[in-house]
């Protein structure tokens, strides 16, 4: 406590008691409080107190011979405030103290203590267009409000680059009736989207950029289809034969 406050009592310390042998409470003991806002303690003694009293930076204060003293502040903003309840007693222990626990918070962009979390990615092309969020949480207790404060970063989305990759890479080998309609597939999972070649020693003009090649008049042959992007580039062979007339379809 405020050594020009206890000189001018006339008051004479051998030591300082707190803990359970104290004779003063605090009520309430612990309190949590959003900044700029109003906040009121007591602190009471047990036994006849010649001084009872309140040291704070802000709110000091103090009096004689009552039993409580108030500790009242109109608008807390002092982070480093840590108010203590003392007494002055007529018997052993002659004085004691207790400090108040009190927690102050602000919920604004500009807060006194920063805090960082990493979170380690791995991602896989499942994870492509994935959304990720940071939420920070006020932790105040069973005195603070409830649900507690909570803050919100923007999304963050998960864009992932891989090669392409076809849902069935193996070659194809077809057999069809002449005159029938002929569908090639070369649909291929990428990103960035794959770009697609065909060639062919039976194709009268390149085919670029098509997934997928649908015509009635593809000779029997070779096709090979190629998709790319900036990561790779994967080749598929398809094989097209001609049966006679009679003959089931066969697909191996």
């Amino acid at each position: 406590m405020k050594t020009n406050l206890l000189w001018f009592l006339g008051l004479y310390i051998i030591g300082i008691v707190s803990g359970d042998s104290c004779s003063l409470e605090i009520s309430p003991s612990r309190i949590v409080v959003k900044f700029g806002d109003p906040v009121s303690v007591s602190c009471v003694a047990s036994r006849p107190v010649r001084v009872l009293g309140w040291e704070s930076v802000i709110a000091a204060s103090y009096t004689q011979n009552d039993l409580s003293v108030q500790w009242r502040v109109d608008s807390l903003t002092d982070w480093i405030e840590e108010p203590i309840c003392y007494g002055v007693f007529f018997t052993a222990p002659r004085q004691c103290e207790e400090k108040l626990n009190i927690v102050l918070y602000k919920l604004s962009p500009a807060t006194p203590v920063q805090v960082s979390s990493t979170l380690l990615i791995v991602p896989n092309r499942a994870d492509n267009g994935a959304q990720y969020r940071c939420e920070a949480e006020l932790q105040l207790g069973a005195e603070g409000p409830q649900p507690p404060p909570t803050v919100q970063s923007d999304v963050l989305s998960i864009a992932v680059q891989y090669p392409p990759d076809f849902r069935s890479p193996e070659e194809e080998i077809l057999d069809i009736s002449e005159d029938s309609e002929m569908v090639l597939d070369c649909t291929a999972e990428g990103n960035p989207p794959p770009v697609y070649i065909w060639t062919s020693s039976i194709l009268q003009e390149q085919a670029d950029n098509q997934a997928v090649l649908r015509a009635a008049s593809l000779g029997p042959g070779v096709y090979t289809c190629t998709a790319s992007n900036i990561l790779g580039k994967k080749s598929k062979q398809f094989v097209i034969k001609h049966k006679s007339k009679g003959e089931s379809n066969k697909t191996h």
